[in-house]
């Protein structure tokens, strides 16, 4: 006679988990600083990406126009620096904006093998059109802050990347 088995009674299936949105369990108020501002950069980087599509004109670009507007004549090393992008990208970047005739570049006086890049005509009027999109997403942010928090949340921000800078 054969001796029953056994078996462990199944249980039944637990229903997928849902991840919390933004702004529930980890990713809301109690979640880590760094994790909190990591959160709101992508989901600020998306909107900004958004804004700017119809310009054909994506963040990083963004970035690199802003900061070659900003100081004229500098490198792509110093435009990466700038810009928070590696040098490679930076170098695809601005290779594809001086093929769009948004960049222009002059070899450095004393250092020929460095380039200068300064924006063109049609690089200022585009970078124009972008700030036009760019500061409509910012009022947007900024939305519900009265001046002195807005100011607190720029100087905390600015503090970070400060500190950030010096224990690197």
């Amino acid at each position: 006679m054969r001796k029953p088995v056994m078996r462990k009674p199944r249980a039944s299936p637990s229903p997928p988990l849902t991840p919390p949105t933004p702004g529930e369990g980890k990713r809301g108020t109690e979640g880590y600083l760094g994790y909190l501002l990591r959160q709101a950069a992508a989901g600020y980087r998306n909107r900004l990406e958004r804004a700017l599509a119809g310009l054909d004109v994506t963040q990083p670009q963004f970035a690199v126009l802003t900061m070659a507007a900003a100081y004229p004549g500098l490198s792509n090393a110093d435009l990466a620096r700038l810009s928070l992008l590696t040098p490679q990208t930076v170098s695809v970047i601005v290779a594809n904006l001086k093929r769009s005739g948004l960049l222009d570049s002059r070899p450095h006086a004393a250092h020929g093998r460095i380039q200068q890049l300064a924006l063109t005509t049609r690089g200022q009027k585009i970078l124009e059109r972008c700030k036009e999109h760019v500061l409509a997403l910012e009022r947007k942010l900024s939305d519900g802050l009265s001046p002195q928090q807005e100011r607190a949340v720029r100087e905390w921000l600015v503090k970070v990347a400060v500190e950030s800078a010096s224990t690197d």
